[in-house]
């Protein structure tokens, strides 16, 4: 999905990719998702992020990473959906936010 991201300095606004990791029932409760960043900068990698071994399988135009960096948006905000993220990728992002979350 495509959304319009505020950096965190709040000096401007880019449209990105994002990895919606809020569940079904979450949205049935809630007028907003759960989103991670998505970024091409693949040589960056922080704690948090993982870069996406079949990034052309989730839809996306060049290697990427999915970021430790989370945000609450509107589904409004939401531009369209680009595509899905492969079960292998989804499972190492899952085992990113459990150890960025402490959980």
């Amino acid at each position: 999905m495509l959304v319009g991201f505020v950096f965190s300095d709040e000096s401007g606004r880019k449209l990105r990719p994002v990895l919606v990791l809020s569940s079904p029932a979450y949205h049935r409760g809630r007028q907003e998702v759960i989103v991670a960043a998505i970024t091409s900068n693949i040589r960056r990698r922080l704690f948090g992020d993982h870069v996406i071994s079949d990034w052309k399988g989730a839809g996306l135009f060049f290697p990427s990473s999915v970021t430790g960096i989370l945000r609450t948006v509107k589904r409004t905000m939401v531009d369209r959906k680009l595509g899905s993220m492969p079960k292998g990728d989804m499972e190492a992002v899952d085992r990113e936010l459990l150890r960025s979350l402490g959980l």
